[in-house]
């Protein structure tokens, strides 16, 4: 397991598998309660999950250990 967050953001994504492959996760789901998105393979099994609102959700010390990433918003089109 390894976890990604987005501190700009306050997201996390929480991967289940060692690596993701480009078009692996062909299915998300929202959580019946909106704080998450769960990806599923072709075969049903879940790889990951994106998590809004990462520092209410997640305990600090999970965070602290995370990879930090920062997505930058794509820049407007000229």
């Amino acid at each position: 397991m390894r976890v990604e967050y987005d501190a700009s953001a306050d997201m996390a994504y929480i991967y289940l598998v060692d690596k993701i492959g480009q078009g692996e996760a062909v299915r998300q789901v929202p959580a019946e309660d909106n704080t998450a998105i769960l990806g599923y393979d072709s075969d049903g099994r879940l790889l990951g999950i994106e998590l809004f609102s990462a520092r209410r959700r997640l305990h600090p010390n999970l965070l602290g250990a995370a990879e930090t990433v920062d997505r930058e918003p794509n820049p407007p089109s000229a």
